[in-house]
């Protein structure tokens, strides 16, 4: 098994103001990484809902989130990339939705045109984009969805995904530039595919550290199950997703933040 033959970096989810009803803790992430992962687009339905159901809650509206996030990336000089889902507010956007593919090609459209508004307004451009939730493993699973949401993706700007899968093979039909994904606060079935819990479950600090070392040395991960299971990245950039919303968020970055530094000085890569 081979370690990453290209420089690795970190990306995070970042902006997520609903769901859990607050933000993660953004303005400490941010200097820490490589990219960042702007929610956008439905999270105004969210709001809308909370404020409903719970009026007296009070809540930064999320243009606002989204205008600080991208602010707060170019201060640090952070990388910027859309991260659209589906419609699913209650479920965070980690419930299925069954849509068209003209649905899903304009939820995108919709989705990233409201953060490149942000984006426009400071002068920065757009790097990539990369799905939020069970979208991006029902993109996984399904080449015609993995298509219809990338027939929505700007022309020319890259998308992170999952290789060696249908959002890999969509993305190479449509010329679209592909980074493949390594995950540090996620776990792995056996058959490669990811673990999208609704709700995210603690890690332990080794276990961040074992788990990131594991895919950048081995390109290879441990299932939950136990098996040793090969990840395809090919020639591919690499980038290690992280979250704002897992608990303990801050060290996990942290922690993936020195097996990458480490990784990256061993093997020469600047």
């Amino acid at each position: 098994m081979a370690p990453v033959k290209c420089k690795a970096m970190i990306n995070v989810d970042l902006g997520e103001a609903y769901g859990n009803y607050k933000c993660g803790p953004d303005e400490e992430l941010i200097p820490m990484i490589d990219h960042a992962n702007i929610a956008c687009g439905f999270h105004q339905l969210l709001v809308l809902a909370v404020l409903l159901f719970m009026p007296t809650k009070s809540l930064t509206s999320d243009p606002l989130v989204m205008s600080q996030a991208v602010h707060l990336s170019k201060t640090h000089n952070i990388k910027i990339g859309a991260h659209p889902g589906l419609p699913d507010i209650q479920g965070f956007g980690r419930r299925e939705m069954t849509l068209t593919p003209e649905e899903h090609t304009a939820n995108i459209i919709y989705q990233v045109g409201a953060l490149q508004g942000f984006l426009s307004q400071a002068d920065v451009p757009l790097h990539h984009v990369k799905p939020h939730g069970v979208l991006y493993g029902m993109m996984c699973r399904d080449i015609r969805i993995a298509r219809a949401v990338l027939k929505g993706v700007p022309p020319g700007v890259p998308v992170f995904g999952l290789a060696g899968t249908c959002f890999e093979q969509a993305a190479n039909e449509l010329g679209i530039e592909f980074w493949a994904e390594f995950y540090g606060d996620v776990k792995y079935r056996k058959d490669g595919s990811l673990i999208v819990d609704r709700k995210k479950q603690p890690w332990k600090i080794e276990d961040v550290k074992r788990h990131v070392r594991q895919q950048l040395e081995e390109t290879a991960v441990t299932a939950v199950t136990g098996e040793t299971v090969q990840l395809e990245v090919k020639e591919y950039p690499v980038t290690i997703c992280c979250h704002s919303d897992s608990p303990g968020a801050v060290e996990i970055v942290r922690a993936t933040r020195e097996v990458v530094d480490d990784f990256n000085r061993a093997n020469g890569f600047v």
